[in-house]
């Protein structure tokens, strides 16, 4: 599987560099530092479900897009941390367990 995007990364290249947005102007918009937008856009932190929520007030997509996008990337993450350590089925009285 190819790592996915952070959605900072698709916010920033999707959205914020094609319609010539300044990052300072879109968190003081969204009621957040420019330095927390930032370190959302370069995939320093996750998005968080309050900026999802106001991405979607303002109008840039829905929260759940961008909160799914985020699990999607910390799965990936996680999953790449654990190659060779995964749990075994739990197997239920003779009944396994699907």
């Amino acid at each position: 599987m190819r790592k996915p995007a952070h959605p900072g990364e698709i916010l920033l290249d999707g959205f914020i560099e094609p319609n010539n947005i300044k990052i300072k102007d879109l968190s003081q918009h969204l009621g957040f530092s420019r330095e927390t937008l930032s370190r959302v856009l370069h995939a320093k932190t996750p998005m968080t479900a309050n900026l999802a929520l106001k991405l979607e007030e303002a109008g840039i997509s829905t929260a759940r897009l961008w909160l799914d996008l985020q699990t999607e990337y910390d799965l990936y993450e996680l999953k790449q941390k654990r190659i060779g350590k995964e749990i075994k089925p739990f197997i239920f009285d003779n009944l396994a367990c699907i």
